[in-house]
Order: C-alpha cells, then structure tokens, then sequence
C-alpha cells in the first residue's frame, strides 16, 4: 500500500470529491447562474488550500511526489504550491512562531520598519488586524507580500522560488486558457471567485497565533464543529496541528478531546469556542498591535 494508512482513503475521497465539485460548478451549473456557482466555488477553493496543506505535511501517500501532483493543480489561481510548502514547513520548522524576523507565515511587523510606514499603510495595517478587515485586505497582503518576496528572490537567483513558480505558471496557463475556452463562467467572475476562497481561508488564519511569551501560548485551539470546520480540515484545533503536524485532519478532533486539558494548559489557555464568538469579538475591533513585541524578538538580525 502507497496510502499511509487505510484511513487515508478519507483524505483520497475528499481530494476526488473537491475536484469533481469544482468541474461541476465551472463547466455545469454556471451555465444556468455564474453568481450561484461563483459562490458555490469560493468554500471550494477554501477546501482545496486546506487539501494543499494535509497534502504538504505528508498525506494521504507515503511518497512526497503524488502528494505534491495531487495538489499542485492551481485552481485557486494565486499561490504556486511549492512556494506554499516550502514556507509553511519553515514556519513548522521555526520555534519562533510570529517573530517576522524567523516566521515566514507572520502577519506582525519589525518594530522598525511599523515606525518607517506612513499613516495611511499604518492605517491599513490595523484595519487588517480586524476580522473584517483581514477577509476583505487580507488575500490582497498576502498577494503583495508574496510579490515582493519571491521577486527578490528570484531576482537574486534563488532557483527553488524559481522552479516553483515555473511549475505553478506552466499549469495555471493551460487552466485559464481551458476555463476561458470552455468554460461558461468569465475569467473576471472566476477571479473575484478565487479572491473569496482566499478571503475565505483568512477566517481560519486570522487567530491561528498571537505574540506570547512562551512559545507554547501561540497557537490556538478553536472548538468549532462548524461546516468552517471541515473547510478547514480540523486546522481550528491548531495547538494540536502544531504538537502532531503529521497526524492527519480526521484525527485531530479524538486527539484533542483524549487530551484536551493537556493540550489546554500547553497553549496557556488560547482558545475560542467557535467563529461565531471570534465573529463577535473581533469583527471591527483589531485583535492586537501589528508591530511585534521587541521584548519577543529572539533574532534581530534581518534575514535574507
């Protein structure tokens, strides 16, 4: 067997299912309503960047290469899968989670550069620390703040970055070109789709971290048993996620609840028990400071 384990005939199922829906609703239903099925697509864009992540940390197959075939398949339009991976095993690999000097993932800023930005970016920057905010600007920072990295790096000759965007454009041409030739829905209407299913996704990231003192306290646990949930294939629970990055999203929920006052105490009582409560709480009121904590700071050297 090239599956992990038998269960990851779940994960088999849910990546089948992801793709068959989103042909059905690019080259079926949008030739009855292209705003039903604009909407319809946006979880699934959602579902598929969750995909892409349980396929990065190693499922449903034993071998690297059929994970990353399987996920590589671009229809969220923005984010080469590679470069996906790459970062977010970094940020795995980093125990110094939310520190923008070490945390490729981080959404706080230098102290520093916070203090060289004019008011109208700083003004941005705290309206993109409410809920609100971050799913309305939030895929757009992520667009820019990806722009900006992989140019210098690719720039300066960084072959990974360039293999992963080679890759990523080789399959995303043929897409557009198919779903512009064949497709019922416009190109335009399938773009504004994809910016949702990002925007979408920033639900889940929005609170995933906080600049705590004890690197344990930065990841959160969310109790949620939502349809968001499932979208985010048990990725709520990111305490857990962070403790076991490889067990799968379909033993993340018996884990917890098995340990759910270890795991309670290990992330110094960061929690939230579903995204109604974070929807109330932070939907126009900013969740912390951008810039992060200088007392926090384990490296301040910049990095390249």
């Amino acid at each position: 067997m090239i599956l992990k384990n038998n269960l990851e005939w779940r994960t088999v199922a849910l990546i089948i299912f992801c793709y068959a829906i989103w042909l059905l609703l690019v080259f079926g239903l949008s030739r009855y309503s292209i705003v039903i099925a604009c909407l319809a697509l946006i979880p699934v864009i959602t579902l598929h960047s969750s995909l892409q992540h349980e396929c990065l940390h190693g499922h449903p197959f034993r071998w690297s290469f059929l994970n990353d075939a399987l996920a590589s398949v671009p229809i969220g339009l923005f984010i080469p899968y590679l470069r996906f991976k790459d970062s977010h095993l970094k940020h795995h690999q980093n125990a110094q989670i939310c520190d923008p000097f070490d945390d490729p993932e981080s959404w706080y800023l230098e102290q520093a550069f916070w203090h060289r930005l004019p008011r109208v970016l700083k003004f941005l920057f705290d309206v993109n620390n409410t809920l609100a905010g971050r799913l309305l600007l939030g895929p757009g920072f992520v667009l820019i703040r990806t722009a900006i990295t992989d140019g210098r790096a690719m720039f300066g000759g960084d072959r990974m970055v360039l293999r992963a965007w080679a890759i990523h454009l080789s399959l995303l041409v043929p897409l557009v070109a198919i779903i512009a030739q064949w497709a019922p829905m416009a190109p335009v209407a399938y773009l504004l789709a994809s910016y949702g299913g990002l925007s979408l996704l920033m639900m889940r990231t929005y609170l995933e971290h906080q600049a705590e003192e004890n690197a344990r306290g930065r990841s959160v646990i969310i109790e949620d048993k939502s349809l968001l949930s499932l979208l985010f294939l048990n990725n709520n629970l990111h305490a857990v996620h962070h403790a076991y990055p490889a067990v799968a999203w379909h033993q993340l929920p018996s884990l917890y609840q098995r340990n759910r006052n270890r795991f309670l105490a290990m992330n110094k009582g960061y929690y939230y028990r579903n995204y109604a409560e974070i929807l109330r709480q932070f939907a126009f009121r900013r969740k912390e400071h951008v810039p992060f904590p200088e007392s926090l700071v384990a490296d301040q050297s910049p990095k390249t």
